[in-house]
């Protein structure tokens, strides 16, 4: 008996919910779909299901054995798809971006892609926290600033631009900074990046800011800002509308940092898959227009 008999029935019935319904799902009976989880079973020396007599439910070992068959069928599925004769974009992609790249600029990229390619069933999680790509089973993040981890590829895929801003009722009570040193007598608001970046002369400098407020979402950091709480540091694409609208004034332009750069990040093993190739090239070649036709910063 080979070793993946019974895991593609194990993976319908523990991602269905029941073995009627992942019997449907691969176009089995009921009756072989519990003989061959029961198979695997047998053959694992381990119980994978609690079985009833409506539902079944993953068992400790189950839920961790079921993580890793999804992600070898997925790499088993990518294998077919890579020397198929057309290269088709297929099977699960998982994506992850911050949020307010991903909602404004990156999430219709990839929109626009599983539209073109129908048989991707896409997933995107959008979070500001940096996410693991090889433990999570992700195929590619969009990720800015520096990246240091080396199991991963990169691809630059476009710029941005990073400001310190405050509102004007906050700069009108707490005064205007006009040196890096004078961030430390005002309310710095927090986000994910310890360290605020600027420019003084050709070298870099790093600031770390203190505050009471702190939060790993930009959403949140620029609310805060807006509401006259504090100043902040983010990237263009997170405060546009509201350098541009009045509601945040930059400050401290002088020492503003240079452009950093965006990536396309992926799993080295993941490089060749049509589905991640593709994607990673419409990116690139799509988000720096996107980008720059949000409109300027500063009227």
């Amino acid at each position: 008996m080979g070793s993946w008999n019974g895991i593609d029935e194990f993976v319908a019935v523990a991602s269905a919910g029941s073995f009627v319904a992942g019997a449907r799902k691969v176009g089995a009976s009921t009756a072989h779909m519990s003989r061959s989880v029961a198979q695997l079973e047998n053959r694992l020396q381990a119980q994978l299901l609690h079985r009833t007599t409506r539902i079944v439910r993953l068992t400790d070992t189950g839920r961790i054995f079921f993580e890793h068959c999804q992600r070898l069928m997925t790499e088993r599925d990518e294998a077919v798809a890579l020397i198929s004769e057309r290269g088709e974009p297929q099977g699960g992609l998982r994506i992850t971006c911050s949020v307010v790249l991903g909602e404004r600029f990156v999430g219709p990229i990839i929109r626009q892609f599983a539209e073109q390619y129908p048989r991707l069933s896409v997933t995107i999680e959008l979070t500001d926290e940096i996410l693991d790509l090889v433990d999570g089973g992700y195929d590619l993040a969009v990720r800015i600033g520096s990246l240091p981890d080396s199991r991963l590829i990169a691809t630059r895929v476009g710029s941005y631009s990073i400001y310190t801003c405050a509102s004007r009722r906050y700069l009108e009570s707490a005064g205007l900074p006009h040196a890096i040193a004078d961030l430390g007598q005002h309310q710095c608001l927090l986000g994910g990046n310890p360290a605020w970046r600027f420019t003084v002369g050709q070298q870099h400098e790093l600031y770390r800011p203190k505050g009471r407020w702190r939060s790993n979402s930009s959403i949140s950091v620029v609310e805060a800002a807006v509401a006259g709480m504090g100043i902040c540091q983010q990237p263009d694409f997170a405060i546009r509308s509201h350098l541009a609208s009045g509601a945040l004034l930059p400050v401290l332009e002088r020492l503003r940092p240079c452009d950093e750069p965006i990536w396309a990040v992926y799993p080295e093993r993941r490089h060749l898959m049509p589905k991640v190739s593709l994607l990673v090239e419409r990116v690139r070649d799509q988000l720096p227009t996107l980008l720059a036709d949000a409109g300027p910063i500063l009227d």
